[in-house]
């Protein structure tokens, strides 16, 4: 008897590939805790680099996006958790303060968001058939305890930066909450208690942002593709950006710069801008580490 083929509709696919993230993600726990072994069988050479590699990794990152149209990704499932999120704080005035600090704060975690992405890289380099759905097997990674491990480092700082601005806050403006958005921007920037609050918010802001570009620059990637520790990456990311400072700090200028381009039109351009620096990141990788 022939076997007749069912094509699947949305609900069914999505509703098949929720429950495999389920049991990856249930499994994971119990891969947490070797999480900071080292099991590669050598340690990771790291390459020195100039500004022809960053170029040359962002223009594979936008040939990666144009293949794989990864803003898929981004507009059906950050887009509507991010305006969820800031919407709730934007109309508690309690919160209001934090909206800026939390929608620049992105960056800090944004590696972790970037892993489905890296995927789609690697398997386009091995000549794999590739799509923007392949983003979601990196959950049946090996070594997908390790990169949630890495991944809470990141929250941890994340919400440590969201404890210093609202420090920053107090200092400045005082204890008490924004009546309305529209007088929080004022007091931001016609008084000099909000120019100090901007000033300073700006500068402790990039020195989270030099730690997450110290630490991660190459240690997701490194994760998804090695058998290696938490601890490992880390120093590898952190011999990578010693090794090669002038193009790393070209690399965090570009991240930051797409990154403003992208919020400017209501953080729109952010579905093109995060796929293309995701993709890059796995190039920049595979640049820096032989």
């Amino acid at each position: 008897m022939a076997m007749q083929n069912h094509v699947r509709n949305p609900l069914e696919w999505g509703w098949e590939h929720l429950k495999q993230t389920g049991q990856a993600v249930g499994s994971a726990a119990h891969t947490m805790d070797g999480a900071w072994e080292d099991r590669a069988a050598s340690p990771p050479v790291v390459r020195r680099i100039g500004a022809a590699d960053i170029g040359d990794a962002l223009a594979k990152g936008f040939r990666d996006f144009g293949a794989c149209r990864t803003d898929v990704v981004f507009l059906c499932l950050l887009y509507p958790i991010a305006g969820l999120v800031i919407s709730r704080m934007a109309f508690d005035y309690g919160m209001l303060a934090l909206v800026f600090p939390m929608i620049a704060g992105f960056a800090l975690v944004a590696p972790l968001f970037g892993v489905g992405l890296y995927e789609i890289s690697r398997r386009r380099e091995q000549g794999l058939e590739t799509s923007w759905t392949d983003a979601f097997t990196v959950v049946r990674s090996p070594a997908i305890g390790s990169i949630l491990v890495m991944g809470l480092l990141l929250f941890a700082i994340f919400c440590l930066w969201l404890f210093t601005a609202n420090f920053i806050y107090t200092v400045t403006l005082g204890p008490d909450a924004p009546v309305s958005a529209v007088a929080f921007v004022r007091d931001a920037l016609t008084t000099p208690a909000g120019w100090t609050m901007t000033g300073v918010g700006i500068g402790v802001g990039f020195l989270f942002a030099l730690v997450v570009l110290v630490i991660g620059v190459v240690s997701f990637p490194m994760l998804l593709d090695r058998r290696a520790g938490v601890g490992t990456a880390i120093a590898t990311s952190v011999r990578a950006v010693a090794m090669n400072p002038g193009p790393m700090a070209m690399w965090g200028l570009i991240v930051a710069g797409m990154l403003v381009l992208g919020a400017i039109p209501l953080l729109v351009g952010l579905a093109i801008v995060l796929p293309v620096l995701g993709h890059a990141t796995w190039h920049l990788y595979r640049k820096v580490v032989d």
